[in-house]
């Protein structure tokens, strides 16, 4: 269960983030506790992608905070993020195509030294995801798009981290595979690790989570509890398939 009173785990504080003279994310301020599983939704080109990519280090706000466990890290460089326990399952996987699944896994710990923890991490991942396991000396590029999500998941959880950055987990995925990786990514969050995802699939992805945020050209126009999201008129006809409206 999410613990509510501690303080967040991760948190922005009036966040700016631009490319160039584009203003992408205008004062954002989230706030992701320990345990939660938080869904940030919105249209396209709204700031999604942008806020998983300040986190972890791609772009750097020109104002605000970014903390993680009451720290700042929006100077920090991207491996020291992964090492303070920051993973991020990225948009369309980016795997390493020409490595196999192992060597992949094996990229997901590379921020810390090779012990007897790698093993049990491993089998981890292969108790999660059987299908990778066998697979494990396969090519990642000839997997199928849900079996590199799994991959790309397992090769996040190798990092032990505990917060996972997950940007468009369905994309490109087969209806029954989209199932599969909602179930799985529950199942990690029962196993203690914080999810905060940018999905398009917003009626998977507040079926699911603790709580969420909507984006809407750069800006958090709506926040709370997923079941309130999920009740909320303008929720429902922008999202949620009852009538077509995109926004932003």
């Amino acid at each position: 269960m999410p613990r509510e009173s501690a303080a967040p785990l991760l948190e922005f504080r009036g966040v700016h983030t631009y490319y160039g003279d584009l203003h992408v994310l205008k004062d954002v301020n989230y706030s992701i506790a320990r345990g939660e599983i938080v869904a940030l939704l919105g249209g396209n080109a709204c700031g999604k992608s942008t806020t998983m990519k300040t986190i972890m280090g791609v772009v750097r706000p020109a104002r605000g905070t970014v903390l993680f466990e009451g720290a700042a890290i929006e100077r920090l460089p991207t491996a020291e993020r992964v090492r303070r326990g920051i993973a991020p399952v990225l948009e369309a996987r980016r795997l390493f195509p020409r490595m196999t699944v192992f060597e992949n896994l094996e990229m997901g710990a590379y921020t810390r030294p090779r012990g007897p923890d790698f093993a049990a991490d491993l089998e981890r991942v292969y108790a999660l995801f059987p299908r990778v396991k066998e697979r494990r000396a396969q090519l990642a590029g000839t997997l199928s798009g849900g079996e590199q999500q799994m991959v790309a998941i397992g090769r996040a959880l190798m990092a032990r981290p505990r917060l996972i950055c997950m940007d468009e987990p369905s994309m490109g995925l087969s209806p029954l595979f989209v199932e599969q990786v909602f179930d799985i990514i529950q199942a990690i969050n029962a196993q203690g690790t914080t999810i905060f995802m940018v999905e398009q699939n917003a009626a998977m992805a507040l079926a699911i989570a603790h709580r969420a945020y909507v984006l809407q050209t750069g800006q958090v126009v709506l926040s709370g509890s997923a079941g309130e999201l999920r009740d909320n008129p303008a929720i429902r006809e922008a999202y949620l398939g009852e009538l077509q409206v995109t926004a932003g």
